[in-house]
């Protein structure tokens, strides 16, 4: 033998299941699911109070119809403020866009999808134009998209005349009120809510075993197994609930269907897309997303195109639902979606937030609306709530910075 001594060979170490440091792990997962809690205990509150009302098949539906367009204006925003950015037009442009929609298809008598292409047109027009001045001039985008709320509400003025124009056609007011026709008959209830809702619940376990699988391979530290199945299982318990009570009211409502598409899609870019990597870097550190190569400016450009695109998108929504075009249209609705972001989890100085999250925050502000309006709670205490709400939001956030060690 040689003198050499043999040695094993070594091994990968195994993916880790918690944190070195046990306060950040925890303090890291209050942050990432308190929104989650907060939403069941937000729910089942109202759930007591209405005696079960909030939760009726009926109501669910509603709610549904009524924050949808709140929801696709809280996934731009949300894209927006991870940037570092803040958009204070998009009530206005909700306003422009459905002003015009209607006079093409209400005033000048043309298609329903007519005024739908144009209004997206529109908003994408929009959407360079405030982008070109953020990212080309380097104006700041809240002093940007604050003229733009007074611009886009004096074209919305101009192009209505100062008055509303209703209706619109049967085929243009199902984009936000109809539902899909019944596809598997005879149960009494719609089974095709349910095959929907089932499909998407096996997507997302898929998703996230992949995502774990993923971790493991590359060491990163990943919740207990145990812990990682209850999220699944209550996950899959929350969405079929919520299909049920879907299922036994109107069915599957068509905004849900492109609000699901909007989700997914702006999910994915954001998780694994280089746009979405480098709308984080610039976030988080502007300095070194440009040191590493980011092009910032056009990427800024591409965000507020995409936000004139959804801002577009939710003013059809509304459009519809409210079956015609009102001047004061929208008004507001820049704040419920920047709410929606912050409780959502976005970090106010930018760099951090999750599309899921916005839509959390969005279904919470919903969800706590809809419950006042229940028990016949005051318009004006109303506001002050949800001022509140936001409040403790972005006070949570700044108190996690703060113990974390971030000023």
């Amino acid at each position: 033998m040689s003198g050499s001594t043999a040695t094993a060979p070594k091994q990968a170490p195994a993916a880790r299941t918690g944190s070195a440091n046990p306060l950040k792990a925890m303090s890291q997962n209050l942050r990432e699911s308190g929104i989650y809690v907060a939403f069941v205990v937000v729910v089942l509150l109202f759930a007591v109070l209405t005696d079960g009302l909030s939760l009726s098949p009926g109501n669910i539906t509603n709610i549904v119809l009524q924050y949808s367009y709140v929801l696709v204006l809280a996934i731009g925003m949300l894209i927006v403020i991870v940037a570092g950015h803040i958009d204070l037009s998009v009530g206005s442009v909700v306003a422009l866009t459905g002003a015009i929609s209607a006079q093409l298809v209400i005033g000048n008598g043309q298609a329903w999808y007519v005024g739908v292409l144009a209004a997206l047109a529109v908003g994408l027009v929009i959407g360079a134009w405030q982008g070109f001045w953020v990212a080309f001039v380097g104006i700041p985008a809240f002093i940007v998209t604050l003229a733009g709320m007074l611009l886009f509400r004096g074209l919305t003025f101009y192009v209505l005349d100062n008055v509303s124009l209703s209706p619109f056609p049967a085929q243009y007011t199902k984009v936000a009120t109809g539902f899909v026709p019944p596809i598997f008959g005879g149960y009494g209830y719609d089974a095709f809510t349910l095959f929907i809702a089932a499909f998407a619940v096996l997507a997302f376990a898929a998703s996230q075993v992949r995502t774990r699988v993923a971790k493991v391979r590359y060491q990163q530290v990943v919740e207990a197994l145990p812990l990682f199945i209850l999220k699944l299982v209550l996950v899959a318990a929350v969405v079929m609930a919520f299909a049920w009570q879907l299922a036994n009211s109107r069915g599957l409502p068509i905004v849900l269907i492109i609000l699901a598409v909007l989700i997914l899609t702006y999910s994915v870019v954001m998780r694994s897309s280089v746009f979405g990597r480098q709308v984080y870097a610039i976030g988080g550190n502007l300095s070194a997303a440009m040191l590493s190569g980011v092009n910032v400016r056009w990427v800024n450009f591409w965000i507020f195109v995409n936000m004139g695109f959804l801002a577009a998108v939710a003013g059809v929504i509304f459009s519809s639902r409210s079956n015609g075009a009102q001047p004061s249209a929208g008004n507001s609705f820049e704040l419920d979606a920047i709410a929606a972001a912050f409780i959502g989890g976005a970090a106010v100085t930018g760099g951090v937030g999750k599309v899921q999250g916005a839509m959390i925050g969005g279904l919470l502000v919903g969800v706590i609306s809809n419950g006042m309006q229940l028990l016949g709670v005051d318009q004006s205490l109303q506001q002050v709530i949800k001022g509140l709400v936001l409040l403790l939001a972005v006070a949570f956030d700044v108190f996690n910075k703060r113990r974390g060690g971030v000023r």
